[in-house]
């Protein structure tokens, strides 16, 4: 793992064994979350502290010395500390773009349009795609599914159909972005690829989209909405301003990467403390000239970030860090990647991940301490963000839109289009080939 420590190599003990059960069970908590409402934070935080227990008693039992093992727990929280600061300055922006009603006016400008059925098909779709290159899979789909229940309400077939669309165009557009999904923001930060290199991306991830689409297309009810009475949205004082700091604040952790070489959660808290001071130029402003409304408290939309899933993911870091540490990613390795060859297992991890989410599979992936070339490593960032889309269950933004739906998009309306999406997820891993390969 990562050359600054050996792992245990106990795999076969007993408290191993125990390790591994313990991770299955949480993990069985968080894929049953949708019926259970525990939220899937707290199974996954029990088994991290429970396996590092038993790796810790294991690690001493077999004569490591506690400053070793705490490079390996140091290395776990390192990663995790990197990654967490990253997100959460992104979903501050986000939560301030929100409150500053900067979706709601594009979602009130679609809904008032009337657009027919599949022209709106078309648009939602393409829209989530850019979107969730910038805002993550999940946001991106759960403003445009608002747009989409909203328009097709008394027509279930097109709810239905347009959210498995969204889920797809999520996945998909979020592989070609460091900014777009956690999985491939890890991969850029473990420096396994440069920025500009996922870029090269964006040709299989269209594709992957497009494939599905259009042949769900002439299954969306070629019909026109019902006529809506709504009101424009007007946008908050300081929304396009916060828009353009965002783009700004995105172009500041590229740049302490690229140029400075310094990770690039620096860049993003650097954009963050702009944003905290345009916030206070908002509070002053609007409390000297009266205006509440205007006002803006940056503290507020740090506490409303998701917490629930950058608790799931230092839960997962470590839960996969302490197996990690004991042997099983180097056993995990030898029988997908030494076995199989590098093509054949990057192509298994995308389907794996259609079943257990991305986010532990590729930590998993980053953490086998891998050889491959920058192809490989692009492959690999493709089929985990993408192939979440398999099924309705594979990634956050196909579990949130069936909260969502209201019962109009469920595990099977979407398993209907799998094959389609199948024919997508293959033929966007051969045009990978013929581009990058």
């Amino acid at each position: 793992m990562a050359g600054e420590f050996e792992s245990l190599g106990l795999t076969g003990t007993q408290r191993g064994i125990y390790s591994v059960l313990i991770f299955i069970i949480a993990y069985g908590f968080v894929m049953t979350e949708e019926f259970t409402h525990l939220r899937k934070s707290k199974p996954v935080i029990l088994a991290a502290g429970i396996i590092w227990a038993h790796a810790a008693v294991l690690a001493a039992q077999a004569g490591v010395s506690a400053e070793d093992m705490h490079k390996a727990f140091e290395y776990n929280l390192k990663e995790y500390a990197e990654l967490m600061l990253f997100l959460l300055v992104a979903m501050t922006y986000i939560n301030s773009m929100s409150e500053r009603n900067v979706f709601e006016a594009l979602r009130s400008w679609l809904v008032r349009r009337q657009f027919g059925y599949r022209k709106l098909f078309l648009i939602t779709g393409v829209i989530t795609f850019f979107l969730s290159a910038v805002a993550d899979n999940l946001t991106a789909a759960l403003l445009v599914g608002a747009v989409v229940l909203a328009v097709g309400s008394d027509n279930a077939k097109f709810v239905s159909i347009g959210f498995v669309n969204l889920v797809v165009a999520a996945n998909a557009g979020g592989a070609f972005c460091p900014f777009g999904d956690i999985t491939t923001l890890m991969v850029w930060q473990a420096e396994y690829a440069e920025f500009f290199d996922f870029f090269k991306l964006f040709v299989p991830s269209l594709v992957n989209y497009a494939v599905p689409a259009a042949v769900m297309y002439f299954a969306v009810p070629d019909e026109q909405p019902k006529a809506s009475s709504e009101d424009a949205v007007q946008l908050k004082p300081g929304a396009i301003v916060i828009c353009a700091l965002f783009l700004g604040t995105i172009a500041t952790a590229v740049s302490f990467k690229q140029v400075l070489h310094l990770p690039p959660f620096m860049g993003m808290m650097v954009g963050l403390s702009i944003l905290m001071f345009y916030g206070y130029f908002l509070k002053i402003k609007f409390r000297v000239e009266g205006d509440g409304e205007g006002g803006f408290d940056i503290f507020n939309k740090v506490r409303h970030a998701e917490w629930d899933t950058l608790l799931f993911f230092f839960g997962v870091v470590f839960a996969v860090g302490g197996l990690g540490y004991i042997g099983y990613l180097e056993l995990l390795s030898g029988a997908m990647y030494e076995t199989l060859g590098p093509t054949t297992a990057n192509i298994l991890v995308g389907l794996i991940s259609a079943i257990v989410d991305n986010i532990p599979v590729m930590f998993a992936v980053l953490n086998m301490n891998l050889d491959m070339d920058l192809y490989q490593w692009l492959l690999v960032t493709l089929t985990a963000g993408v192939g979440g889309s398999l099924l309705s269950v594979g990634s956050a933004a196909g579990v949130a839109l069936m909260g969502q739906s209201d019962h109009k998009y469920t595990f099977f309306s979407h398993l209907k289009w799998t094959p389609a999406i199948a024919a997508g997820y293959a033929t966007s891993i051969l045009t990978h080939y013929l581009i990058n390969g």
